[in-house]
C-alpha cells in the first residue's frame, strides 16, 4: 500500500480533472463547429452514377425479402431475371458495359478530383481533432509526469495495468493505482457521452478517441475510395440466382391459414 500526500490531491488531481473536463467541453464544441466549417459540400452525383447505386440497392432489397416476399411468383421472377440480365450485360454501369474480356481496374484515387477532396477533408478533420489534444496531453505529461493520484475502490486484472499506470514503469504496484497521464485519458474518454448530450449523436467531437489512436493519414482513403461496380454487379448476379431458390410468396395458401387462424377450417 502507498501513502499519498494530500497536496497531490490539491495540486495534481484537481487541476488535471478541471483542465480535462471544462476546457475539453469548450474545445470539443469549438472543434465540432470548426470541422463543420472545414467540410466541403458533397459533390453531386450524375444520373448514371445514381442509377448504378440504385440498381444495386434494388437487387439487395429484392434478395432480403425473398424468403417471405410480398411479390407474386411471376412478378418476382420477372424482376429478378431482368436485374440478372442487366447485371450480366453491364446495363447499369455509368461508364457503359466493359469492353472485351479485359479485367476492370478501379480508378486511381490520386487522379480523381472527388477522391482527392475526400482525402483532404479527412486529413483536415483529423488534424483539427488531434492538435488540441496533443497540446493538453504534452502539458500534463511535462508538469505532472510520474505522479500516482488515486486508487480505484474495485479490484482489476493485470490487463488494466498498462492502461491505468501510463508513465510509471513499476511491476509490483497494485493495478488499482492510477497515474496522472492515465487519469487524463480516463476523463477525456468519459466526455463522449457529454458531447452526445450537448451536440447530438452525429457530432465531430466524439470521434477524437479514434483520431488519437491513429495517424493523421489513417483512414483518409475511405471517403474517396472508388467502388468497383463491375465486381459488385457480378457478385450480385450470383446472389440473385441463389436467392431464387429461397423464394416463398407471402400470399401462398393464405386462405387456409386465415381459416385456420379463426377456427373456421
Amino acid at each position: 500500500s502507498l501513502y499519498l500526500d494530500p497536496q497531490i490531491r490539491d495540486w495534481v488531481l484537481f487541476p488535471i480533472t478541471l483542465l480535462t473536463v471544462f476546457p475539453q467541453i469548450l474545445v470539443g464544441i469549438l472543434r465540432h463547429y470548426v470541422v463543420l466549417l472545414l467540410q466541403s459540400p458533397p459533390k453531386k452525383l450524375s444520373k448514371a452514377a445514381i442509377r448504378e447505386q440504385r440498381a444495386l440497392s434494388r437487387s439487395q432489397i429484392l434478395r432480403a425479402t425473398s424468403a417471405n416476399s410480398p411479390l407474386p411468383p411471376s412478378y418476382y421472377r420477372s424482376i429478378s431475371s431482368r436485374l440478372h440480365s442487366a447485371f450480366e450485360a453491364g446495363t447499369y454501369l455509368k461508364d457503359g458495359p466493359p469492353q472485351g474480356d479485359a479485367p476492370s481496374t478501379p480508378a486511381n484515387p490520386m487522379t480523381d478530383p472527388a477522391a482527392m477532396d475526400g482525402m483532404m477533408a479527412g486529413m483536415k478533420t483529423q488534424m483539427v481533432m488531434m492538435v488540441p489534444q496533443m497540446v493538453i496531453m504534452g502539458w500534463i505529461n511535462f508538469f505532472f509526469q510520474g505522479f500516482v493520484l488515486i486508487k480505484l475502490p474495485f479490484p482489476l486484472t493485470l490487463g488494466f495495468k498498462s492502461m491505468l499506470q501510463r508513465g510509471i514503469e513499476t511491476q509490483d504496484m497494485d493495478v488499482r493505482w492510477v497515474s496522472s497521464l492515465s487519469w487524463y485519458f480516463l476523463n477525456f474518454f468519459g466526455l463522449n457521452g457529454l458531447y452526445r448530450l450537448i451536440l447530438g449523436n452525429d457530432n465531430s467531437a466524439v470521434d477524437t478517441s479514434q483520431a488519437m489512436m491513429s495517424s493523421p493519414f489513417a483512414g483518409t482513403n475511405q471517403p474517396g475510395q472508388p467502388q468497383d461496380y463491375v465486381k459488385l454487379f457480378k457478385a450480385e448476379k450470383d446472389n440473385l440466382a441463389f436467392s431464387e431458390g429461397l423464394y416463398s410468396w407471402l400470399g401462398d395458401d393464405v386462405e387456409t391459414r386465415l381459416l385456420r387462424k379463426y377456427s373456421k377450417l
